[in-house]
């Protein structure tokens, strides 16, 4: 095989990116919480460095989103009902990681200010993070519902043994 024979398209960036917007918002949350506890502004910039990073992530999996579907319409047995809920969620989580890069933006701001808000926008930024941070896990979990039928919580999605094993 040549390297032209590997050839990435949106479907592959939209697997690939989609884990960013999910952990980056972890852990910028979590160092936010570092960055208040220590009362550190630079942690604090580290943190919304990290949640506009997921941002962007975001942004990037949900252009792709779109090529995504049509890829995965073709193939057998996909429920289109699973697409149309993660595609529902993914606006949301979407809308609620813009408003966390925009409140980042506003924190970056304030810390390099030094401004007495500093530490108020932190804590509302954290709490608009483990918003979005639920809401873009929940839009993976359906994402993964679409391919991954293993994670069904369904009896016809249970392996029944063969005879042969249980003889």
């Amino acid at each position: 095989m040549t390297l032209k024979q590997y050839k990435m398209n949106q479907t592959h960036i939209h697997l690939i990116i989609t884990h960013l917007p999910i952990f980056g918002s972890l852990l910028g949350g979590i160092v936010l919480i570092h960055g208040l506890l220590t009362k550190t502004r630079q942690t604090l910039v580290a943190a919304y460095i990290l949640m506009i990073i997921s941002t962007l992530g975001a942004g990037i999996a949900y252009l792709t989103g779109e090529a995504a579907e049509e890829t995965v319409e073709k193939i057998p047995g996909i429920v289109k009902n699973m697409i149309g809920q993660h595609e529902d969620v993914a606006l949301i989580a979407l809308i609620s990681l813009i408003l966390l890069g925009i409140s980042s933006i506003f924190g970056i701001f304030f810390a390099v200010k030094q401004s007495a808000l500093t530490f108020k926008i932190a804590r509302v930024t954290l709490i608009i993070c483990f918003i979005s941070f639920g809401i873009i896990s929940y839009t993976g979990y359906l994402g993964g519902k679409i391919r991954h039928t293993e994670t069904y919580n369904s009896p016809a999605n249970v392996i029944q043994p063969s005879k042969e094993s249980t003889e």
